[in-house]
């Protein structure tokens, strides 16, 4: 099991400081949260190469102006700002669960963040071809309440180059948190084998 541990701070004077405690504890990846803003985001995200430390970005906040009908700011900008500015990786939607948003929308969102040509591809939200060259993708984080009974559904929308993170999906098992992970692997692994032998595993 890892951790994430949360460096968002209202400085950052503090945010360094918590990011080397971490560091210094043995933690291989800090988080911080989207409200800190791009500048801070930047610094982070230096600090981390740096250090050799993952650095993890939550998109806490980002509701405030993503869901906007008829303004604001769509995630898929903010997907192409975090890559340009380093993060590693970031929570990018799941389609099932909590955080279930339209399956082509979040499929433009994960595809602007791993591949390194981004064809248009206008079901999907992507209005024209997009070359990254060299600079490196970001993994996409999917998370907030999925469980193993949507395995074959993220497996299908997301991919394999994805996080899938499953907090209340583990520990709600009736069984224990120790079940709970069983079962989460035991599913990913059923439904990749069940994909990798033609079968129709959705």
């Amino acid at each position: 099991k890892g951790h994430y541990l949360n460096i968002t701070a209202g400085d950052m004077e503090a945010m360094y400081e918590r990011a080397e405690f971490a560091k210094e504890i043995g933690s291989v990846v800090v988080m911080m949260d989207l409200t800190i803003g791009y500048t801070a985001m930047t610094s982070m995200s230096k600090w981390s190469r740096k250090n050799g430390v993952l650095l993890h970005l939550h998109r806490a906040g980002h509701s405030t102006y993503t869901r906007q009908k008829s303004h604001g700011v769509s995630f898929r900008v903010i997907a192409k700002w975090c890559r340009m500015l380093g993060v590693d990786h970031i929570h990018a939607g799941t389609v099932v669960g909590k955080l279930e948003g339209d399956p082509h929308t979040t499929k433009g969102y994960y595809d602007t963040l791993r591949l390194d040509h981004v064809p248009q591809n206008l079901a999907n939200g992507i209005y024209f071809d997009q070359d990254w060259a060299s600079m490196p993708g970001v993994m996409p984080v999917a998370s907030g309440g999925i469980h193993a009974g949507q395995m074959h559904q993220l497996l299908d929308l997301l991919g394999e180059d994805t996080v899938l993170q499953f907090g209340g999906g583990t520990i709600g098992h009736p069984d224990g948190i120790a079940a709970g992970a069983t079962a989460n692997r035991v599913a990913l692994e059923a439904m990749i084998l069940a994909r990798n032998e033609g079968r129709d595993y959705v």
